[in-house]
């Protein structure tokens, strides 16, 4: 075996009298790729790694089929090694999940799984070469620029049953003995392109993603949706109007609208209004207040409801091409991943019409039929509904049905309709994907591509709107919009700018695996937008009164504070400066600890922007010793000895009221048992809110409205709460200056 076994040099020719593939002559021919008699040899010293090969079947098998019955008879194939390979598995539970009922013919299971097909090496090396052959000018214009997987699926075309890793390796095999190893050119990034117009091909690659179906007819769809479109990328928010949006949705709205944007497309927001029991015309004009707050604007905006008259005539040609039928078992009957079997799967197609049309018509209570489509979910969820029964009126179209699509049913066809180039959605909706494209298929309709991510998620918070009922009815927030929440319409009161949710949901990026941050990542954001946008201001929380004995005019002073002290090109205000100043009661001591540089007798202070230093000349209090004034001369700062501090004050300031916020939960996961075994409302902070009822702030914000944001110097960032009236202001505290040591 330690002979070399390469072509005999000068002649191109192998040991075994076969030419070699590379160029006669000596030298080069010793080094090419070997011959197909050596590729043969290589692959058999690889291994069968057949008892690993069987363990995994088997896994896959008890993961994807929930039917004990037909489980045990799979089981027995992959046992026996009749089924191999995960092409063969994934044929046998398509034809289980496809006969559910009726006794199973083993002899056409066999012909439908390929068990007993061979498919031999030599016939793969074979196809494998034909294939090339087909295509072999292209491959040595483009090199390993070629889609390889158009190789690998002609190949397959021709050999069902071949293992899908073992054509991968033929080929790459092949490639190599043709162009040879790569070069710096091969390993550049080809140029994304979207549409070839002149083709009608999707270069883009997505009706070559992974479970996509592929029709007779898809091209022929494509080339009509490339007609429409143009070529154009066209994503979707599909939000329900039945709450309010959250942090997880923010990062659904960067993505579909961000993709569509970067992409030159465009976004519709799209209303899934199909459950009208719980839908109100508040969270329709929130959602998309909150899209347009965050920057973006929808290309148009549409609803599921505008589309219902086309969904039902398609349900009827679902029926009819015998893929729905009506149904009456019960709600908890169909509940779970392996419920009973429907004794009315096998209807007649006519029957199942006449009972739709009664549908309808209201002939039915809610709850006693169903239209339900014929396929089984990658979760086990066997034959889902598409229309149910409900007797209510619906906010857009009245009383004109009393039948909803579901959300199985719909989505798909209304991305269908608006001609979606990328269905986007979060990770949970995966087990869904086969019925996407399924029901696309079944009705021969251009089928866009679903893409998962991963959905963001906060730690010390809940999202979910049944949870968040319960904090408002239960008193524990306000609304939707308690600053404590992580609704958008919560953070938007709260003053987080959307510019810097977007940022966050950008450093969060968009991968396949949930992400579940840190608040404090996210309020780093804000405090780097806030650090650029929000002008300077004066407030003190607990005001202490501070007299001037020697006050250095005869009337009040005004002094002029920069917007932004490292950039005065941004401006000034002015706030007056009198004999009478509050300060904060933490900004004094009467006795004087270690390291402490604030205000005390014997060590003064410097007021900001002021040019004033104050010395402690007299100490009041009321009758329980508690200090309620201080008396005190101030001096030129620019003639005194520098102050060891500066602290912020307030003259003739205006009443206001400020909110502290903390965070609304005890623990990391309110909502895991393990954590909080008494449930999320057990675990609410009693310090999550501090309301300050006698706050004073500089007169400069006056002016201020709803929304507006201020730094308040040495305290942190707040925004003008909308339940301010008049002068007197209420300020919510968005963020500290400084992250909070603690919370990391």
């Amino acid at each position: 075996t330690a002979t070399p076994q390469g072509p005999v040099a000068g002649t191109g020719q192998g040991r075994d009298g076969r030419r070699g593939r590379g160029s006669a002559g000596p030298g080069p021919a010793l080094t090419l790729p070997p011959p197909r008699w050596r590729r043969r040899q290589a692959r058999g010293a690889l291994g069968s790694g057949l008892d690993k090969a069987t363990g995994t079947l088997l896994y896959n098998a008890a993961a994807r089929l929930r039917d004990p019955k037909h489980l045990g008879f799979l089981v027995g194939y992959i046992a026996r090694r009749q089924i191999l390979t995960d092409l063969q598995l994934g044929a046998a539970l398509e034809y289980l999940r496809s006969h559910p009922l009726e006794p199973l013919d083993t002899g056409d299971f066999e012909r439908a799984c390929g068990v007993g097909v061979c498919v031999t090496p030599e016939q793969i090396e074979e196809a494998v070469e034909a294939v090339i052959g087909e295509h072999r000018a292209e491959l040595l214009a483009q090199r390993y620029h070629f889609n390889m997987g158009l190789l690998m699926g002609e190949a397959r075309s021709w050999l069902r049953w071949a293992d899908g890793k073992t054509i991968k390796n033929e080929v790459d095999l092949q490639v190599l003995h043709l162009l040879g190893p790569k070069t710096e050119a091969d390993l550049e990034k080809k140029p994304k392109v979207m549409w070839r117009h002149e083709t009608g091909n999707w270069d883009g690659e997505n009706y070559k993603t992974e479970g996509y179906v592929v029709t007779p007819n898809t091209m022929a769809l494509l080339k009509q949706h490339l007609a429409i479109t143009g070529g154009q990328v066209r994503t979707r928010f599909p939000p329900e109007p039945n709450g309010i949006l959250h942090i997880g949705h923010a990062k659904a709205i960067n993505f579909n609208f961000g993709y569509a944007k970067a992409n030159g497309g465009v976004c519709f927001l799209r209303y899934d209004d199909t459950n009208p029991e719980k839908e109100e015309e508040k969270y329709f004009t929130a959602i998309r207040e909150m899209v347009e707050w965050l920057g973006y604007q929808p290309y148009a905006v549409t609803h599921a409801s505008d589309y219902f008259d086309q969904l039902y005539t398609w349900a009827l040609e679902l029926i009819r091409r015998g893929q729905a039928y009506v149904c009456h078992q019960k709600v908890e009957e169909i509940k779970g991943h392996n419920p009973p079997p429907s004794p009315w799967r096998d209807r007649p197609v006519e029957e199942s019409l006449l009972l739709f049309e009664d549908m309808r018509k209201g002939k039915f209570g809610e709850g006693e039929a169903t239209l339900r489509m014929k396929l089984m979910m990658e979760d086990g969820k066997m034959d889902p509904v598409a229309y149910r029964v409900k007797f209510t009126p619906h906010h857009r179209t009245g009383d004109k049905w009393c039948i909803y699509p579901t959300y199985d049913y719909t989505h798909c066809l209304c991305d269908s309709i608006e001609h979606i180039t990328h269905s986007l959605c979060t990770k949970e909706f995966q087990a869904r994907r086969s019925s996407y494209f399924w029901l696309c298929n079944a009705l021969d309709v251009y089928c866009p591509v679903q893409w998962e991510y991963g959905r963001l998620n906060l730690l010390y918070t809940v999202v979910s709107k049944r949870k968040i009922i319960r904090l408002v009815e239960t008193g524990a927030v306000r609304d939707w919009d308690d600053p404590r929440l992580f609704t958008l319409t919560a953070l938007r009161r709260r003053g987080f700018p959307p510019e810097a949710i977007n940022n966050f949901c950008a450093r969060v990026g968009v991968t396949v695996a949930q992400a579940t941050m840190e608040p404090h990542l996210l309020e780093a954001c804000v405090r780097e937008v806030l650090n650029e946008q929000a002008p300077r201001a004066m407030a003190v929380l607990e005001p202490l009164k501070v007299t001037i004995t020697n006050f250095p005019a005869p009337k009040a002073l005004e002094v002029l504070v920069p917007n932004f002290p490292a950039d005065e090109s941004r401006g000034f205000h002015k706030v007056p400066f009198k004999p009478t100043v509050y300060i904060e009661e933490t900004d004094f001591r009467e006795e004087v600890d270690k390291g402490y540089k604030r205000l005390a007798p014997g060590q003064p202070v410097g007021l900001r922007h002021a040019g004033y230093v104050i010395a402690v000349q007299n100490v009041i209090k009321d009758a329980s010793g508690r200090v309620i004034e201080l008396e005190v001369t101030c001096t030129k700062s620019d003639v005194s000895e520098k102050p060891k501090a500066f602290i912020h004050w307030v003259s003739e300031p205006l009443a206001c009221e400020v909110r502290l916020y903390e965070r609304l939960f005890l623990h990391k996961n309110p909502e895991d048992p393990s954590e909080v075994p008494g449930g999320f409302l057990s675990d609410l902070n009693p310090d999550s809110l501090r309301v300050v009822h006698n706050a004073m702030v500089d007169s400069s914000v006056l002016s201020a409205r709803p929304f507006d944001k201020f730094q308040f110097e040495r305290l942190g960032y707040f925004s003008v709460d909308p339940d301010s009236e008049g002068e007197r202001m209420v300020f919510n505290r968005t963020v500290t200056l400084k992250e909070d040591p603690g919370k990391a």
